[in-house]
């Protein structure tokens, strides 16, 4: 089996202190990447957690930077960004992955919980991306992956922030992979589950043994590659489960002939229509949603 190697590729890893984000730093370093480590944490004896990946890092040989800023402000973007470029020259890849969770019930949720989980998960999607994207455009070549979580795409008790703010991850992905198409980026975005200290406490212990960190490091080394063509989709994984997950509209159905207004009534008449996923499918864009109505394809 040949591998997978990323000689002479950059690669920005946020959240990478410990749990998952460790496994991708330190997975794309074996194979050659240079990395920055990024993250805020601190170890309770032994110092900032990215400058610890860094030292095992570089004790197998690997090339690594430390990174402290936070992914949530402009300038902590660019200085991650500024990191990358001042160490190793360039930015390849780019993986999203610092979060946070401020769990609780959305009728007991404070201003405060939300703006910090949306803070960190979705503006700091934005203000990392953006500054990395401008020099992927310039060098004609890119990979990035996002980090969303079934919590936003099927829900999950107590979790309306952090849904809402992987959510918005999704929406950036789907716009900026157009945006990108021309320039060699390649976007996508997994939902990864692990026991980490960041989910301690949530998963039961006979859950959280089976679904380790670096079982979800294999389809995002994958998606980081030169090898991967894709873009625009998303991945869902746990304990050595990987599948893909997609936004997908139903056939549903046209009523009135555009010029008449619709009633109530007809949309309750063909509601078990209008609601069926039968033969339901992904688009590659909004546009293509919209051809589904008979005025625009003559069905």
């Amino acid at each position: 089996m040949e591998s997978i190697a990323f000689e002479n590729r950059v690669a920005i890893v946020t959240g990478a202190g410990e749990g998952i984000g460790r496994e991708y730093a330190l997975d794309l370093a074996k194979r050659g990447a240079s990395v920055v480590v990024n993250d805020i944490g601190r170890h309770p004896e032994q110092g900032r957690t990215a400058d610890l990946v860094v030292e095992e890092i570089k004790k197998a040989g690997g090339q690594a930077v430390a990174s402290f800023d936070s992914v949530a402000t402009m300038t902590g973007g660019q200085h991650i960004v500024d990191t990358a470029m001042d160490h190793f020259g360039k930015v390849d890849i780019l993986i999203s992955n610092a979060g946070i969770l401020r769990d609780r019930t959305f009728m007991k949720m404070t201003e405060q919980e939300w703006d910090d989980v949306i803070g960190v998960h979705l503006k700091g999607a934005f203000c990392v991306t953006q500054p990395t994207i401008k020099i992927m455009k310039e060098n004609q070549y890119g990979r990035i992956v996002f980090t969303a979580s079934s919590s936003g795409m099927y829900g999950n008790f107590g979790q309306s922030n952090y849904g809402a703010a992987k959510m918005g991850v999704i929406g950036i992905m789907n716009t900026l992979k157009l945006e990108t198409a021309r320039y060699n980026i390649k976007i996508n975005t997994v939902a990864p589950n692990a026991s980490t200290a960041m989910t301690h406490g949530v998963f039961p212990d006979e859950v959280a043994k089976r679904i380790k960190p670096a079982f979800n490091t294999p389809i995002v080394t994958f998606l980081c590659s030169e090898e991967n063509r894709e873009s625009g989709m998303i991945f869902s994984m746990s304990a050595g489960w990987f599948a893909r997950s997609a936004m997908v509209s139903g056939k549903g159905c046209c009523i009135g002939d555009t010029k008449r207004l619709i009633k109530a009534e007809e949309i309750r008449d063909k509601f078990d229509q209008i609601k069926s996923l039968e033969n339901a499918l992904p688009y590659e864009d909004c546009g293509k949603i919209y051809s589904l109505g008979r005025p625009l394809t003559g069905r």
